[in-house]
């Protein structure tokens, strides 16, 4: 099993940067494709990046193309979302995620989560 662990969230202003980290424990994730997926108050969960098992290949959410950064250090166990540009639209609660194999977009193709972290932008 893996256990995954976010941080970094918390209060900004448009515009500002903030960078969440994913620390994951239990077991090697390096065979692992890893996710960021967001939640706004009710909406659905939605995709926002995700990173294949050694980094090469990334993959955005249109609304968050260009403006944040997925990446991984398999050797700290650790996936990273640099956010730039934030925008009030971006508040969610942001959830690292976890699956074997290859990136996929679809929440329902992660095995492991992590609880999540609060992201708030302010106008």
């Amino acid at each position: 099993q893996v256990q995954l662990a976010e941080s970094g969230g918390g209060l900004v202003q448009a515009g500002d940067s903030l960078r969440l980290s994913c620390a994951a424990s239990g077991r090697t994730i390096s065979n692992d494709a890893m996710g960021w997926f967001r939640q706004a108050p009710g909406k659905e969960r939605e995709f926002v990046a995700t990173i294949s098992r050694i980094g090469i290949s990334t993959y955005y959410a249109d609304s968050v193309k260009g403006r944040f950064t997925i990446s991984r250090d398999n050797a700290k166990r650790t996936v990273y979302l640099q956010m730039n540009s934030l925008k009030v639209e971006d508040t969610a609660v942001y959830y690292c995620a976890s699956r074997y194999g290859s990136p996929e977009t679809g929440a329902r193709a992660y095995d492991y989560w992590g609880q999540g972290t609060q992201v708030t932008v302010s106008s």
